[in-house]
């Protein structure tokens, strides 16, 4: 097992689905195989509009031929291991790469930084998750009773990397899930309720919106942006109990079976349709629009 860095671009022409899979030629076969069981960060070029740079980790479970293209190979996710960074890295820091074992003996950026796939130290992955999740500007809740308790450690040290002569555990805590969700969610909207198109901050300088899953964490949701939408209070209770919905082109759904409509309608933004990120690949995706629909939304 090995930590590795995983390339991935949003206009990728690879079948890729960061939280769930990621495809790759069998050239790669060996160094992919040798992340199975251990945690990868992902990233994205420099070539890329609007990069990322490194903007996730997850853990890969298996490796299996791809059943749908010939030479081709799938790495499986351990599904809810996948969690965006808090804070984008960028490949380059004040003194050089971040990933430092992209460098060659003279230190200069060897062609192993244009691989796909390559393995990372630990010491590279420790500085750039450190970096990703680092509290740079801490996000409020919504409500002074989500704080927590003074002293309470875990809300000090949420990303915990534990390195021995012989092993080395990652620990991401269900706390920062929580917050690191919340905060890339409400930064892909705007802190802007998709459903009001209302942009709320009241006196303590906390965005009056939530942070929810459109496929919940219980329902083996992802703690990924496609899976998240910003909603006010009301919107979000409505969405959970599923008096309204989104198609897949994000049209606003109302239940039948709700017992006021026209009261439902006024509070939604007049376009009719959610607001939605600019970035696609952070917009509500398809595959968890139409889980609600099914399991939630009622008809």
């Amino acid at each position: 097992m090995g930590f590795g860095v995983f390339v991935h671009r949003s206009d990728s022409i690879y079948e890729d689905s960061p939280a769930e899979q990621y495809q790759f030629p069998r050239q790669y076969l060996g160094r992919v195989e040798a992340c199975v069981g251990d945690w990868i960060i992902y990233y994205e070029p420099s070539k890329v509009a609007d990069t990322r740079g490194y903007f996730a980790i997850a853990k890969v479970r298996q490796v299996i031929p791809d059943p749908g293209a010939p030479a081709m190979y799938l790495a499986l996710i351990e599904p809810g291991s996948y969690l965006d960074f808090a804070n984008p890295v960028p490949f380059n820091g004040a003194t050089g790469p971040i990933e430092q074992g992209v460098l060659n003996e003279q230190g200069r950026i060897s062609g192993r930084a244009q691989s796909a796939v390559r393995p990372v130290s630990p010491e590279d992955f420790k500085r750039i998750a450190e970096l990703g999740f680092e509290e740079r500007s801490p996000l409020l809740p919504r409500f002074d009773n989500e704080m927590p308790p003074p002293g309470f450690n875990e809300e000090q040290a949420p990303f915990s990397f534990d390195q021995q002569r012989d092993r080395i555990s990652v620990t991401v805590s269900r706390i920062l899930r929580d917050r690191v969700f919340r905060r890339v969610v409400l930064r892909a909207y705007d802190e802007r309720c998709a459903i009001t198109g209302l942009k709320l901050i009241n006196g303590r300088g906390r965005a009056e919106v939530a942070a929810a899953h459109i496929r919940p964490v219980e329902a083996s949701g992802p703690d990924i942006v496609s899976n998240g939408i910003a909603l006010s209070g009301t919107a979000h209770w409505m969405f959970d109990r599923g008096l309204i919905g989104l198609a897949d082109d994000l049209e606003i759904l109302i239940s039948r079976q709700t017992n006021n409509p026209q009261e439902i309608r006024a509070i939604i933004n007049k376009s009719g349709h959610a607001f939605a990120p600019s970035r696609i690949s952070d917009r509500p995706h398809p595959h968890f629009l139409k889980w609600h629909r099914e399991h939630c939304f009622k008809q």
